[in-house]
C-alpha cells in the first residue's frame, strides 16, 4: 500500500511528521497522540505503529542526551514489569483481530483522550502500586496497538508530581525502554519490514529537524490554551478515524 500513494499523500504524511515531532520538541512527548491517528486515514497501523515506533525511539534518544540527569529512573522501573505484559498481551490481539476494528477503537481511544485533556482534572500526589502497574501494562499495551500509550505514563507521572525538567526526561527515557519492548515484540513478529525500515531511514531527518524547531520554540500561549488546542484536534481526528 505504502508504494501506491499518490505525491499529496506523501506530501500530506511529511506535514504531519514535522508537525507531531515539533511538537514534541516543544512538550517533550505527543508525537504518536498527532501522527498516528492522521497517518491511519490512508495508511494502515501495521505500517504506521511500528514506524512511529523507532522514530519515537530515535526521538527519546536525542531528548535523552541533554536530560539524562533529570530521569527519575525509580518511578520507571517500577512499571517496567508490566510493560512487558501489555507488550505480549498486545501482539497476541493484533494477530487475532481484524485491522479495521483496530482502527476504530484507535478512534475511540483518541476521543476519550481527547475529553479527559479538555476536563484536565487536578491530580493529587499518590505513589499506590497500582498506578505503576496500570501505567506499564496499558501504555504498552495501547502503545503496541496504536502507537498511543503514551497518556498512561504521563497520568503515573503526574501522580508523582515530578519537576517540570524531571518530567520531561522521564517521559523521554521511558517512552525509549518501552518502545525498546515493543521494537523486540514487533521485530520478532515480523512488522519491520524492508518497506518500514526505510521509509524510517528516509524520515530520520525530518524527524531531528523537527524536534530542533520545537525545542527552540517559544510562544506565548499558555499551557492550558495549548492542551485544549490539541484536545480538540484530537476529537476531530478521532471522528474522522470513526468514518473512516
Amino acid at each position: 500500500m505504502i508504494e501506491t500513494l499518490t505525491y499529496t499523500q506523501y506530501s500530506l504524511a511529511l506535514f504531519i511528521l514535522v508537525l507531531a515531532y515539533t511538537f514534541r520538541g516543544v512538550t517533550g512527548f505527543g508525537s504518536g497522540l498527532i501522527s498516528i491517528p492522521l497517518l491511519a486515514l490512508f495508511l494502515p497501523l501495521t505500517f504506521i505503529v511500528p514506524f512511529i515506533g523507532l522514530l519515537d525511539m530515535s526521538a527519546s534518544i536525542l531528548h535523552i542526551t541533554h536530560t539524562r540527569q533529570h530521569i527519575a529512573w525509580k518511578v520507571i522501573l517500577r512499571a517496567i514489569p508490566f510493560a512487558v505484559l501489555g507488550v505480549t498481551f498486545a501482539l497476541f490481539i493484533i494477530k487475532s483481530i481484524n485491522t479495521l476494528i483496530l482502527v476504530k477503537a484507535l478512534g475511540i481511544f483518541i476521543i476519550l483522550f481527547a475529553i479527559y485533556s479538555l476536563i484536565s482534572p487536578a491530580l493529587k500526589k499518590n505513589d499506590s502500586f497500582i498506578w505503576p502497574v496500570f501505567a506499564g501494562f496499558f501504555g504498552s499495551l495501547i502503545g503496541t496497538l496504536f502507537g498511543t500509550g503514551g497518556p498512561f505514563y504521563v497520568f503515573y507521572f503526574q501522580l508523582q508530581k515530578l519537576d517540570k525538567s524531571v518530567f520531561r526526561a522521564t517521559c523521554a527515557a521511558v517512552f525509549l525502554v518501552d518502545g525498546l519492548i515493543r521494537a523486540v515484540g514487533f521485530t520478532l513478529s515480523g512488522f519491520y519490514t524492508s518497506t518500514v525500515l526505510l521509509n524510517i531511514l528516509y524520515s530520520l531527518p525530518i524527524m531531528f529537524f523537527a524536534m530542533y524547531i520545537g525545542n527552540h520554540l517559544h510562544t506565548n500561549i499558555t499551557q492550558r490554551a495549548f492542551q485544549k488546542a490539541i484536545g480538540v484536534f484530537l476529537i476531530f481526528s478521532g471522528f474522522a478515524l470513526l468514518f473512516k
